[in-house]
């Protein structure tokens, strides 16, 4: 088991709880950004930095990803590239995209994505809340306890 971070994007609350699990588990995880992060001294926590760029961290996922491997992510496009190689795929507020959803949620997200491009306003997600922290912390938790 391996977990992949989309770490541009990702919450602080979320990596922080991310820190945890693979340290207490010793789970490798691999935290890709096309800046740099910070993380902590840990054999089973690394940084990748990659070039800068539309989706770059998003393909460089893909490409090293394994399936049956845990990745996290808001992006749903990225989503659907890991559902379409064997991954698993979990987004910050404790959801899991699955071949089921992830249909939907794409044409959702490009519509959403013509509205905006054609000048009108959608808004933003919520911010990140302590339900959905728990529910994070709980959806790993399980998935965990299940593939390892």
């Amino acid at each position: 088991m391996h977990i992949w971070v989309d770490a541009d994007a990702c919450p602080k609350v979320i990596k922080e709880i991310l820190y945890r699990v693979a340290e207490k588990k010793k789970i490798p995880m691999t935290l890709v950004a096309n800046k740099p992060l910070w993380a902590p001294i840990s054999p089973y926590i690394r940084t990748q930095l990659v070039g800068s760029g539309a989706d770059v961290a998003d393909q460089e996922i893909v490409r090293q990803m394994q399936a049956g491997e845990l990745v996290i992510t808001a992006d749903i496009p990225l989503a659907a590239d890991v559902i379409a190689g064997g991954g698993h795929a979990l987004n910050p507020r404790g959801e899991f995209y699955t071949e089921d959803n992830i249909r939907e949620r794409l044409a959702v997200r490009n519509f959403m994505d013509d509205l905006r491009n054609n000048g009108i306003e959608t808004g933003g997600p919520s911010a990140l809340g302590q339900k959905d922290r728990q529910a994070f912390a709980n959806r790993l938790d399980q998935f965990l306890a299940k593939h390892r």
